[in-house]
């Protein structure tokens, strides 16, 4: 895996040659309540991408979206070329497999060893070999410092090693884009340190596109080629992390920052 040198971000939604993501006019509701409200944004290959905003703004809706666990309202969502809504039901598999995600709860399998947990999807989804699914998830143990874990069950180890059996089960589908949705905040504060190391690891050394949604604003602006804050299921404010921690435009994120900062 090789680092790839990356431009700096654009803001708007214009169309470019590397574009991975993007979501056009997307309206998403629960009842009367609208929490995305015709949003258009684009994400190109390789970047990092973080969304920040206050609980209920719409952020961990958009990764539920891509992971296809809910459907728009209306608008159009697109990943690497290829439609993901509407689109077909086949269409949909196949976009899927190109993006993994991390959740705020490990939802790891109690009854299978960390190593089936890992390669159980390569296996059963990708039909990779599954002497090819153990090396490869060997590797990735390696990678988020749990070698020596392949034959534990989940229960006996911590939350934080939970979670990085989980980045590594994400990362075992060779995704193109790795959702994160808030991956610390079910972690004990002394542990927290440990996984947002491992994501940054990961930030630097894959070209890996990166989305993710968090409250820890140190690892925002040490990972993020591009900052977005969101306020009622809009964009308020958008670009590269120095520019929306050091000296946003808008009234909104400033309140927003003063209050986590």
């Amino acid at each position: 895996m090789s680092i790839e040198t990356r431009p700096t971000p654009e803001t708007n939604i214009e169309k470019s040659a590397s574009e991975l993501i993007r979501l056009e006019e997307v309206t998403k509701r629960f009842g009367g309540n609208t929490v995305l409200d015709r949003l258009s944004f684009s994400v190109d290959a390789g970047r990092h991408v973080t969304l920040i905003g206050p609980s209920g703004s719409g952020k961990t809706t958009i990764l539920r979206l891509l992971m296809t666990l809910m459907k728009p309202d209306e608008g159009t969502i697109t990943v690497g070329g290829r439609q993901l809504y509407p689109a077909s039901e086949k269409q949909v598999r196949e976009v899927r497999k190109n993006i993994g995600m991390v959740f705020q709860q490990f939802n790891l399998f109690p009854n299978m060893s960390v190593l089936r947990n890992i390669t159980e999807a390569p296996v059963t989804v990708l039909g990779m070999s599954k002497d090819e699914a153990a090396e490869r998830a060997r590797e990735l143990l390696d990678l988020v410092g749990l070698a020596d874990k392949c034959d534990a069950r989940p229960a006996q180890l911590s939350g934080g090693q939970q979670q990085r059996v989980a980045i590594a089960r994400a990362l075992a589908m060779r995704p193109q884009v790795l959702l994160l949705d808030e991956v610390t905040s079910a972690l004990d504060p002394e542990l927290v340190a440990g996984v947002l190391d491992v994501l940054r690891d990961i930030a630097r050394t894959t070209d890996i596109t990166m989305l993710c949604v968090t409250h820890e604003m140190n690892f925002a602006r040490d990972i993020s080629d591009q900052v977005l804050m969101f306020d009622s299921g809009r964009v308020v404010e958008s670009g590269p992390p120095e520019k929306i921690f050091s000296d946003p435009e808008q009234e909104r994120t400033r309140e927003f920052l003063g209050a986590v900062l």
